[in-house]
């Protein structure tokens, strides 16, 4: 149970953010228990929710005078329970902080606040022909100031790389609510790369209160391909082949058979078959001229690794369904099972055949169900296990599945996380991949930016 805050202390705060931005009772609390990791569940003391960088200021500074844990949070679709509160810990929420300060088309660059709609930013730059690039599937809810703490991905990653190609400036209120501009238009032409080290930080150095990030340009043409195949295995070579052969895909998806069974019994049916054991969704865009012959030699190098069909999409609403299976496919999740623990592990790409086979194993193994949707074109593996958390025996074996996952992917040249971060669940997971001297090294460069200790403790440093 959470710690109840001193009475002080919350009128402090209610006179810094007003009453309706303060919330304490236990019931509403529960909304904050989790974040998309449903596996964890800690409700905080409180939360708090101010408007701008100088209210964010003031919250901190009352906070650390009183010594409680802080938690930035943003909607609360992170995957690694990296949002969540300590028993005596306050959550500082971003969801008024929703303003898009500037966009600035001629210089292709906006300035949010950090409870942006990731969606709503590209929605206000593409009647200037722009768009924000990084798409992680929760895109109509994720904010931008939770994918500057994750370095969040997305389906079109593979040729557009994550949030830190894009982020150029964050304003950021410390633990000891000191105001610290980083990079920005016209600053940091030197030195280090403070912007860089504080994007992916989940939200342990700081709170981002301002964001300046690069927008694209709108590709001039789309092409997007389904590929079905009665092997995952066979999905897992073709991905390898067209990156062999020299293509650039904007995406590589796929979605396995468990994954398309839950979204076609769902409100987000796509129209996929439902028996087949993989659909690899790909995406090629850029000048329009080429587009044709690229898709037509992906459908070629499907075909020679097995697929059975290759559907094309010939207009907008029919590319959008073919996503729909891909981008829903977590919320169709529900439909299945009463928990999930998504993992996040990446491995080379030529191991992915062996790797997707080592995982069904393991659930064999372990009597669990695996649904699998995930980057396949840089081989970011989104294996998601499924079971009911009042079952105190199949946690276990959650977790016992869990480790030997993340250990087959290490095992096999890969990392524990590609864009979920480590958060709480792969804290204990740290060690496989990052020796004493660099943990050590990892935890200075935290005390820099959180001089206090309280900016997420407990979080990624085992």
């Amino acid at each position: 149970m959470p710690e109840p805050l001193p009475e002080a202390v919350l009128a402090d705060l209610r006179r810094i953010v007003g009453v309706d931005a303060v919330i304490d009772d236990p019931g509403r609390l529960l909304a904050y228990e989790s974040d998309g990791l449903t596996a964890y569940r800690r409700p905080p003391s409180a939360v708090v929710l101010p408007a701008d960088t100088a209210q964010t200021a003031r919250v901190v500074a009352v906070l650390a005078g009183a010594g409680v844990p802080i938690v930035p949070r943003g909607a609360g679709t992170g995957l690694s329970g990296g949002a969540l509160a300590p028993p005596e810990g306050v959550i500082v929420g971003t969801a008024r902080m929703n303003r898009i300060l500037q966009l600035d088309a001629p210089n292709r660059r906006a300035v949010v606040q950090p409870g942006v709609v990731n969606q709503h930013l590209s929605d206000a730059a593409r009647p200037y022909g722009l768009y924000y690039a990084p798409d992680p599937s929760s895109q109509t809810a994720c904010t931008i100031g939770g994918n500057v703490a994750e370095n969040s991905g997305g389906p079109h990653c593979l040729k557009y790389g994550v949030t830190s190609r894009y982020v150029t400036g964050v304003t950021v209120v410390r633990s000891d609510a000191s105001v610290v501009a980083l990079g920005g238009m016209g600053r940091e032409p030197g030195g280090y790369d403070l912007v860089g080290l504080f994007v992916g930080s989940e939200g342990c150095f700081g709170i981002a209160t301002e964001i300046e990030v690069r927008l694209s340009p709108l590709p001039q043409g789309v092409r997007t391909l389904l590929a079905l195949f009665n092997r995952i295995e066979d999905a897992g070579h073709a991905v390898s082949s067209i990156v062999a052969d020299g293509l650039l895909p904007a995406a590589l998806e796929i979605v396995d058979g468990e994954t398309i069974r839950a979204v076609e019994a769902s409100a987000y049916a796509a129209g996929y078959p439902t028996d087949v054991d993989a659909a690899l969704v790909i995406e090629f865009d850029g000048v329009d001229a080429a587009l044709d012959a690229q898709a037509e030699r992906a459908d070629v190098l499907c075909r020679q690794a097995g697929a059975r069909d290759v559907r094309r999409a010939r207009d907008p609403v029919a590319r959008q369904r073919l996503w729909q299976g891909r981008k829903k496919a977590f919320g169709a999740m529900g439909r299945i099972a009463s928990d999930l623990l998504v993992q996040d592990a990446t491995v080379p790409r030529s191991r992915l055949p062996e790797v997707l086979g080592r995982i069904r194993e393991i659930a064999r193994h372990y009597d669990l169900r695996v649904a699998n949707v995930f980057h396949a074109g840089d081989g970011n593996l989104h294996p998601n296990i499924l079971f009911d958390r009042t079952n105190e025996d199949e946690v276990a074996r959650v977790e016992s599945a869990s480790k030997a996952i993340m250990r087959v992917c290490v095992d096999a040249g890969g990392t524990i996380t590609g864009e979920h971060g480590v958060g709480l669940d792969k804290r204990a997971y740290m060690s496989l991949v990052h020796g004493p001297e660099e943990l050590r090294t990892q935890a200075a460069v935290k005390a820099v930016f959180d001089p206090t200790g309280l900016m997420n403790p407990g979080k990624v440093v085992p």
